[in-house]
């Protein structure tokens, strides 16, 4: 097989199309493919089908191609316009590439495919290619994909905010939580943010009332707008972002009591930690402060965290876990420690959210593992220029587009 031929497979030419020359400028580092089409030949149009239509004019364009091994290879062809009799002169597409993007189409597979798993910046510069170019490629294939998303089967939906970057600068996320995928995206994180998730979720074939279940955290925001936006969801308190409010109140309870005791210095995470995930030297220091008469508030606060942690270790009927939950609420508002009886108050105030998690058993722990792929996507590209792009790049890393379709 001549060497021609093969680059005329790897492009996947066929006829009229044919590769005229070949041109390799070491010095450069660069290959050059020329493609021409026979002379005489006619296209079809590629507005309207119509077929055998005449070559009006020709106009060269030039496409980055991948490297033939260590040199930057770039295709440069003729390109043919016919005139259609209905829909007057238009440029054929040449079959190596898309519209407009300057690249073969099996070098804008290579940039969707290392997209999602490397910082553009860093593609970019492993490609040769400046990263506008590179980013205005992935969104134009993000668009196409999120056109096409089908959300008509979305019953179960988790959402809380993430940073774009340092300050109070937030983007929101919602998360399909039975295929554990990121499906929308937005800029803020106040109750405005539910309601473009519902025209969204409309414009994709999705209906608020099948949406049963909604997960987040307490934000008063995000309960506003869920209610107002999906009234006949059920609304379950993340048990994580729950569990946070009674871990805030022993620390707080800690450091009040420090001041009283110096024991408790530089111990805030071993009242925080589970049991189960104490170090062997950490489980008898921990035994050690709880058993001193100097420490028994902080020491009083972690076991009321403990017997709270218990009554969301596992699943249990909701008459059981309203029991419980009730009996933990007296406790902790007896208890004489502010910090406690604050959060306990805090519980009672949402106690519904809390309570239905024994029938959804639905948290975000999904969502935070969406948020760590996020945070670290973001840390790897040293920021995002834009929050349009970052909420583009949540997409692409947590979303499961088909971006090659």
């Amino acid at each position: 097989m001549k060497n021609i031929q093969v680059f005329e497979i790897a492009l996947g030419l066929g006829k009229p199309w044919y590769i005229e020359s070949i041109n390799l400028d070491a010095d450069r580092n660069r290959l050059d493919i020329r493609v021409n089409f026979t002379r005489g030949a006619k296209f079809s149009c590629p507005s309207c089908g119509t077929e055998n239509q005449c070559v009006h004019d020709t106009m060269e364009k030039t496409w980055r191609h991948l490297d033939f091994f260590q040199f930057e290879t770039y295709v440069t062809a003729r390109v043919p316009r016919v005139k259609c009799g209905t829909c007057g002169v238009h440029q054929v597409r040449a079959p190596w590439s898309s519209e407009g993007s300057g690249f073969t189409l099996l070098f804008e597979r290579r940039i969707i495919d290392l997209a999602p798993v490397m910082p553009v910046k860093t593609l970019g510069q492993k490609l040769g290619v400046t990263d506008t170019r590179v980013w205005r490629l992935v969104k134009h294939h993000l668009n196409r994909a999120l056109e096409k998303l089908d959300l008509s089967r979305v019953t179960r939906v988790g959402f809380d905010e993430t940073s774009s970057r340092r300050g109070h600068d937030y983007v929101s996320i919602f998360v399909d939580l039975d295929t554990r995928r990121a499906i929308f995206a937005t800029d803020g994180k106040d109750s405005s943010v539910l309601a473009r998730f519902r025209a969204f979720l409309t414009e994709h074939g999705g209906r608020p009332e099948n949406i049963r279940q909604l997960c987040c955290d307490m934000s008063p925001a995000f309960i506003k707008g869920a209610r107002e936006n999906f009234p006949t969801a059920e609304l379950t308190f993340d048990k994580f972002h729950v569990i946070k409010i009674i871990n805030e109140a022993v620390d707080e309870t800690r450091r009040e009591e420090r001041k009283m005791s110096g024991l408790l210095s530089h111990t805030r995470y071993l009242w925080l930690k589970s049991p189960e995930k104490l170090t062997s030297e950490q489980s008898p220091r921990l035994e050690e402060l709880s058993l001193k008469k100097c420490n028994r508030k902080t020491a009083r606060a972690y076991h009321l965290k403990l017997i709270f942690q218990d009554i969301f270790s596992r699943g249990r009927p909701v008459s059981e876990g309203a029991v419980l939950l009730k009996k933990w609420y007296f406790w902790a508002r007896h208890s004489r420690l502010d910090a406690m009886k604050d959060a306990a108050q805090t519980i009672k105030a949402h106690w519904d959210g809390i309570l239905q998690w024994f029938t959804s058993q639905v948290n975000n722990a999904i969502l935070e593992g969406t948020n760590s792929l996020v945070q670290a996507a973001k840390a790897k590209a040293r920021g995002y220029r834009s929050k349009r792009t970052f909420i583009d790049m949540i997409y692409l890393v947590a979303g499961q587009l088909n971006l090659t379709e």
